[in-house]
């Protein structure tokens, strides 16, 4: 009987990929004393890489890593080396108010992470939406084919799944070009392997795939309204 184990996701620096759809958003991660205000926040879609970008910044450098929704005062005012924030947007407005001032006040690096950019975000405070414009906000675009691949290898090594070349050219050719799509497949792949105990094959490929996003046999990636990939994705 499969156990239902929770996966801990590598939030390792090295296994951060570098790519023409992150390198900006890599580039000032690795610059902290650089950013104004002392404040960064990266923005993007969900499943771009946000999330893997925190952890590793805030266990880099020692830095607390909270969430928006469970910000309290108490947290934004207590002393921290550094914070990470992530789905700071979902934080309560008196608080990242506090947080960014206390930080500021300390130079203690800020890092924020949500998939709008601060200066979007729809706050009423008028003291907290002019910090939040002065923040320098850095964006992560949609994920490229390369960026697609490795962050295959990479679910399915924080899976410990070994899954045959062909399965994973398979795989690509018919997942939607999103990097959250991946994580949910593999994670279903996962859970359908445990249940059948067998490998992960093209028929279960196809099953799982057909189940979470289409009936077809086809590129589901077009029915995502995504292009289909191109030959030649190693």
């Amino acid at each position: 009987m499969p156990l239902p184990l929770q996966v801990a996701p590598s939030s390792s620096r090295a296994d951060l990929v570098s790519d023409t759809s992150n390198a900006a958003a890599l580039a000032w991660l690795d610059r902290p004393r650089d950013w104004p205000n002392h404040r960064l926040a990266l923005f993007g879609p969900a499943g771009t890489g946000k999330s893997h970008m925190l952890r590793a910044a805030a266990a880099e450098h020692g830095w607390r890593l909270l969430q928006g929704a469970e910000l309290s005062n108490d947290l934004a005012l207590a002393p921290a080396p550094g914070t990470v924030l992530d789905a700071a947007d979902a934080a309560p407005e008196a608080a990242l108010f506090h947080l960014i001032n206390r930080s500021a006040e300390a130079g203690a690096p800020l890092l924020l992470a949500a998939r709008e950019a601060p200066a979007r975000w729809p706050v009423a405070l008028p003291d907290l939406a002019s910090r939040l414009r002065a923040t320098l906000a850095v964006g992560i675009a949609a994920p490229t084919e390369a960026l697609l691949a490795a962050l295959l290898t990479k679910h399915l090594a924080d899976r410990q799944l070994r899954v045959g070349p062909e399965v994973q050219t398979f795989l690509l050719a018919r997942l939607p070009r999103e990097a959250a799509a991946i994580a949910a497949a593999i994670a279903a792949l996962d859970a359908a392997a445990l249940a059948t105990g067998g490998a992960v094959t093209r028929p279960l490929a196809r099953t799982v795939l057909a189940r979470l996003f289409g009936d077809h046999d086809g590129s589901v990636a077009q029915a995502s309204g995504a292009s289909p990939p191109e030959a030649g994705l190693g």
